[in-house]
Formats: structure tokens, C-alpha cells, sequence
């Protein structure tokens, strides 16, 4: 017996403070024609003052659960991806575990792979339960990246938003073929080399404090697109599936122009491409779960469809997954 994980609930959260180009106009010298024609983002969420991570998490999690039918004490494992934790220790995982109601000894903690962490989040989930240590997770991408943003620097705070996204995943049974339900295939990297190009100001011990998102856009740009689009392709490698048989895209969501040219090199039409970063901004560790959980609400997504996911973000780390709903 071949055993898979299923991805069986799905649930997101997005604050209710909305923050528009014009509105950015009016704190740094920027516009929202050069905002949308550069990034293709319009909008972007904030969390207020007394919304921290675990917040977004609970009510993504809280909503996944509900829609999988099961409830939070049949929950063996919950993973937050997640660069803006709400403490530097616990983690932001046992916390939400503690909110939610998941029973003792369930196995609870976060990564930080930032953009990348739900990639990454949702390979462990898959590696224990298909190797029987686990029969059901939670998996998370949630950020408050607003606050580890410098607010007067205009080549940053224009980009960024807050949310969370969940999936929640359980052991199946399948053959061990492409046409299995499930996580089909993942892979992950990383290289230290390119640390600096995106990266805090901060640390707790370096300089004791958070920091601020500072990055080179030229840097992070030319590498992104190149390995979103490796990291796709050697998933799809590894699940035996086809270009052709690929029903969606879900790149990670930081700019329209690598969105487009990841699509492009997969030789896919646009119409295949998800694109949220227009209403969300890059919500990191959050961009592929929040656009997965929408799509699924909205009914754009249907049993049987494969999807592939791919993600880029600092250290660099990267990586990509191939689904079947």
C-alpha cells in the first residue's frame, strides 16, 4: 500500500485594514500607476495593532478544520511558516495549538523559509505522514510583514501585506502513480551565498530588535524566475506529469512580471496562472496558501485538478509541489 496525503480543508484570513496605492502615495513619493505597472499590485491588507500572527493563524486554521470536517483534537501535527513569529520563543505553532483546543502532545512548531515556507511546511507534513509517523496536519503560511516594514522606504513598503492560509492534509491510500490524489511530488533548496540580497535589518542576536525588510530587487528578480520555474519543472519531473497536464499555477505572489515569465516558461496560457498579488501584495509564506483557499472558496478549482506550486523567498530558499485536488 502506497500512502499519500490528502489535502481535505482549506481556509484563509485577511485583516480588514486595506491599504490602496493612493493611500501610499500619501506617505512616500510613489504613485499608484508606477506601483501597478511595476508589480501589478493594487491593494494589499495590514493587520491592525493587536492582530499578531497567531491571530491570522487561528482563524485560518480554525476555518480549514471546519471545512475538512474534522475538529482541532484529530489534528496530529500544525506547522506555521511564518518569518514574523509572535515571540521570539514559544513558537507561534504551540500557541495556536493552545487557542484552538488541539490536544496535548500534538505536534506543534514553525520554519522560517520566508516566502518559501509553505513549500517547505507542506514537504514535512507530507514526509510524516507518509512515513506513518502522523495521519493528519495543518500546514500555515501567515505573516504580518507590515511590521518588520520601513514605512518611509518607498522600494519596500509598497510591495507587502499581511495574511494567513491554511491546508489541512490526511493520510490516503493510493498506487504510487501520477494519477494519485495528494501530494504528488516536492523539492526544496537553498543557498546561503545569496543572504544578503533580501534579509531583516534585525535580529535577536545580532542587534535585539526585529529590523526592517531591506532587499535588492534587480538580485531577487533575476534569480526568482529562473528558480521558481526550475523548481516547478523538477517537481513535475519527480510526479511523472506532463506540462500539458497542468491545470493551474500557483506561483508564489511577489511581482506580476515574474508571475507572467514563470508561466511563460512553462509554456502555459495566462489563464492557467493564479494571480492575487494585485488585492494581497507579497504576504510571503502566506501568497501560495491565501491564493489556494481563495480559489477553492470561489469554486475555480475542482476534484481531480493538478496544481503546481512554486515558491522563491530569502536565504534564498525555493522550492516547488505538484497536487492533485
Amino acid at each position: 500500500m502506497y500512502i499519500r496525503s490528502e489535502l481535505i480543508g482549506f481556509g484563509h484570513y485577511l485583516p480588514n485594514k486595506i491599504l490602496t496605492n493612493d493611500d501610499l502615495s500619501q506617505m512616500v513619493e510613489t504613485n499608484d500607476e508606477w506601483i501597478r505597472t511595476r508589480t501589478g499590485i493594487c491593494l494589499r491588507h495590514i493587520a491592525a495593532d493587536d492582530e499578531t500572527t497567531s491571530v491570522l493563524v487561528s482563524k485560518a486554521v480554525e476555518k480549514a478544520i471546519k471545512n475538512s470536517g474534522l475538529l482541532p483534537q484529530d489534528i496530529d501535527l500544525l506547522i506555521v511558516a511564518t518569518v514574523t513569529p509572535d515571540n521570539t520563543t514559544p513558537s507561534t505553532a504551540t500557541k495556536v495549538a493552545g487557542m484552538l483546543g488541539f490536544r496535548a502532545g500534538a505536534i506543534a512548531f514553525d520554519i522560517s523559509a520566508a516566502c518559501s515556507g509553505f513549500v517547505y511546511a507542506l514537504t514535512m507534513a507530507d514526509n510524516m505522514i507518509r512515513l506513518g509517523q502522523i495521519k493528519t496536519a495543518a500546514i500555515v503560511g501567515a505573516e504580518c510583514v507590515s511590521k518588520i516594514i520601513d514605512w518611509t522606504d518607498r522600494n519596500t513598503c509598497v510591495l507587502f501585506g499581511d495574511g494567513a492560509g491554511a491546508a489541512i492534509l490526511r493520510a490516503t491510500k493510493g498506487t504510487g502513480t501520477s494519477k494519485d490524489t495528494g501530494v504528488l511530488s516536492t523539492c526544496l533548496y537553498a543557498d546561503g551565498a545569496q543572504y544578503d540580497h533580501l534579509k531583516s535589518t534585525g535580529g535577536v542576536s545580532s542587534t535585539q530588535t526585529a529590523g526592517f525588510v531591506q532587499m535588492d530587487g534587480k538580485e531577487v528578480f533575476k534569480h526568482a524566475v529562473v528558480s521558481l520555474s526550475e523548481a516547478a519543472e523538477t517537481a513535475l519531473q519527480r510526479a511523472k506529469i506532463s506540462k500539458k497536464e497542468i491545470d493551474w499555477l500557483i506561483p508564489h505572489q511577489a511581482n506580476i512580471r515574474i508571475i507572467e515569465s514563470v508561466g511563460e516558461r512553462l509554456e502555459l496560457p495566462k489563464e492557467k496562472v493564479i494571480v492575487s498579488v494585485d488585492h494581497h501584495g507579497n504576504t510571503s509564506a502566506a501568497s501560495i496558501p491565501l491564493a489556494l483557499s481563495e480559489n477553492m472558496e470561489a469554486g475555480r478549482f475542482h476534484k481531480g485538478d493538478v496544481i503546481v506550486m512554486t515558491a522563491m523567498g530569502a536565504g534564498f530558499t525555493w522550492g516547488g509541489a505538484v497536487i492533485r485536488l
